[in-house]
């Protein structure tokens, strides 16, 4: 098991000045029994006034912005309707969106721009807002199925609580090929309008788990076949010298806390990011997004084993 650590102490960065790094840590040679999965859990946002009724907004009940809107459309998504800002109608990228609405089979509805503007998470709408409905999270074991029985990756945070960090650790995962991203049912951020609109839409292509105890996930992912890393400003070695090769279930911190110490404990090993200079270390979206190719490289001949390269290059 990995170092118990200075784990009294939370941790909010994963940088630090470079140390040469230990022993690496020994891996646990037995995994507990698997428990049964966690249940996903939703919940519904504030009332918002809509068409002049007052409505009761389910989290993660809106798509914004046209890019979004495309990966929708795209990706099959389920929609609802559309409601369309009058007098975007001549823009040819809102025409080639009514064309996909169109053949989709979904209802379009023209509305004064205020009532988009109502809607927006921050007011980049683009003249465009979908009614998509609740988000539909996965199981855990969803996302271990997902990984099959290869090298695999699946991010897990712990009580992340930033819509931005969470929307971009997303996007991350889901380039690099994660399997899935698992999350708190409280006290953490969820799939609302605003995540789709920070994932790019990723979070339409990805698996994400809710939970009720995050601690006892990284037990079921350990039963898995994962070997869980924390990211900690604390940890003895950087990430280029802890073992990043196969499956692994990377955990990132809270913004102001780190990762709990339960969670921590849960931990096979710990890493932090090298740094050099003096500015402060990185936020827990751009420290993941590293975290995440730094897994893929490691891993690139086993991921790309074929042609050697990416698909697409």
């Amino acid at each position: 098991m990995a170092e118990k650590k200075r784990a009294q102490k939370r941790t909010n960065t994963v940088g630090g000045p470079r140390r040469s790094a230990g022993p690496k840590p020994k891996r646990q040679q037995e995994r507990p029994a698997r428990r049964g999965d966690s249940a996903p859990r939703s919940g519904q946002g504030p009332a918002r006034q809509r068409g002049g009724a007052s409505v009761r907004a389910v989290a993660g009940s809106f798509i914004e912005g046209r890019r979004a809107a495309a990966e929708a459309l795209r990706t099959g998504f389920p929609i609802r309707r559309a409601l369309i800002a009058q007098g975007v109608e001549g823009d040819p990228a809102i025409r080639e969106l009514l064309a996909g609405l169109g053949e989709a089979g979904v209802g379009v509805k023209f509305v004064p721009r205020i009532k988009l503007d109502e809607l927006s998470s921050h007011g980049a709408h683009q003249g465009i807002v979908l009614e998509v409905g609740e988000f539909p999270y996965a199981g855990l074991a969803d996302i271990v199925e997902r990984a099959g029985d290869g090298p695999a990756l699946v991010v897990v945070l712990d009580h992340v609580t930033d819509a931005g960090n969470f929307g971009a650790i997303v996007r991350s995962a889901e380039i690099v090929g994660a399997a899935g991203v698992v999350i708190a049912s409280k006290r953490a951020a969820e799939v609302t309008v605003a995540t789709y609109k920070t994932s790019a839409g990723a979070v339409m292509h990805l698996p994400i788990a809710q939970v009720p105890n995050i601690a006892r996930a990284l037990e079921d992912l350990k039963a898995a076949g994962f070997w869980v890393g924390g990211a900690t400003e604390h940890a003895e070695g950087v990430c280029w010298d802890v073992p990043f090769e196969g499956r692994v279930a990377l955990v990132m911190g809270s913004e102001g806390d780190g990762i709990s110490r339960l969670v921590l404990e849960a931990c096979d090993f710990t890493t932090k990011l090298p740094q050099i200079g003096q500015t402060e270390s990185l936020n827990v979206a751009q420290a993941a997004t590293t975290l995440c190719f730094e897994w893929m490289r490691r891993n690139y001949d086993a991921l790309f084993p074929m042609s050697g390269a990416p698909a697409g290059e």
